[in-house]
């Protein structure tokens, strides 16, 4: 029987490493940017810099997917392919942590949990799924998992940016004229050029 600590195991890990992420992302995209920008100049990081309310919502909507990922695998014994999915994307994400930080050589969020909470963790629940001869899902099945990863952080971050997005009030150019808003300014128009024609009237009497 795969122990839960394998299926929420996932969910655990992932929550340990996305706390460096949630404390870290919105500070350091902003320290670091003029330092990047002037080493990887191709590279947009203008629409990288997060600030913490996106970072706050997309680690929510993520945290929604490894624990849907999760109950899958406790329900199906590490069998269901999401839950084989999620932790082959779990562990790829770890490694990745590391390209990232040797490209821009130094730290980067998430940098110090991916080597000892992320990669550790998933070879761990991987060796444990075959000891207790569960199928791992590999070949096909394999890379399309790890090619969903970046499209389903790519949809938390879309969802993240239009959760965040200021909402577009209206301004008192944008209305018809003549409307309530113009109406003050036409009202204090009629009355300046009445006393201009009683001061008028007053000088030629």
């Amino acid at each position: 029987m795969v122990p839960s600590a394998v299926t929420w195991g996932l969910l655990a890990a992932w929550a340990v490493h996305d706390v460096e992420e949630l404390a870290t992302m919105a500070r350091w995209t902003r320290s670091a940017r003029p330092r990047l920008e002037e080493r990887l100049p191709w590279v947009p990081w203008e629409r990288l810099q997060v600030p913490q309310r996106h970072v706050n919502v997309a680690i929510g909507l993520m945290g929604g997917v490894m624990a849907g990922a999760s109950a899958l695998g406790a329900r199906t014994g590490g069998r269901s392919p999401v839950f084989q999915a999620a932790l082959l994307g779990f562990g790829a994400h770890g490694v990745m942590h590391l390209a990232q930080a040797a490209v821009a050589r130094g730290y980067t969020p998430g940098a110090v949990t991916a080597p000892v909470v992320v990669i550790p963790f998933s070879v761990w629940a991987w060796r444990r799924l075959r000891a207790e001869g569960v199928p791992v899902r590999a070949g096909a099945s394999g890379w399309a998992g790890l090619a969903a990863l970046p499209v389903v952080l790519a949809g938390v971050h879309a969802a993240a940016h239009a959760l965040t997005r200021p909402r577009s009030h209206g301004t008192e150019s944008a209305l018809p004229h003549g409307t309530a808003a113009t109406r003050p300014a036409a009202r204090s128009d009629t009355a300046a050029a009445g006393r201009t024609r009683w001061f008028r009237r007053g000088r030629r009497s």
